[in-house]
């Protein structure tokens, strides 16, 4: 029996979590769709595509006092018709040396089913404190 679809993409966000705590990007980009979009939250940097995104990453990861990322999904609506998903939720940032909150804020994500995974075609983010 398959999840349903709010709890494949609850389980795709928590190894996403996982993936950035670990800076694990071979976790990282079976996630994301190929054509993937992120806009930041703060200077709204646009970062377009997978291999954009994992470099990115990478570049996060080697940071001197590099940060933890976290998404906290609080909605997840799946569209019945088309392989679609939309979720909304809090993300905060943490300092890996101290655990210090260093940003927070909400976002938004769509999802698509490909190939029998839930992919992120696409991630806003805002970043409020």
């Amino acid at each position: 029996m398959l999840p349903t679809p709010e709890l494949a993409i609850r389980l795709r966000r928590a190894a996403f979590n996982r993936a950035l705590a670990d800076a694990d990007l071979a976790a990282i980009g079976p996630i994301l769709a190929s054509d993937v979009v992120l806009v930041a939250g703060t200077d709204s940097a646009l970062i377009t595509g997978r291999k954009a995104q994992l470099l990115a990453w990478k570049r996060e990861f080697a940071a001197a006092d590099r940060s933890i990322y976290a998404r906290t999904p609080e909605t997840i609506v799946a569209y019945p018709v088309e392989p679609i998903a939309f979720e909304h939720g809090a993300w905060q940032g943490v300092s890996a040396a101290s655990g210090a909150v260093q940003a927070s804020g909400s976002y938004t994500a769509k999802w698509r089913l490909l190939a029998g995974e839930w992919v992120i075609e696409a991630e806003l983010y805002l970043t409020l404190a």
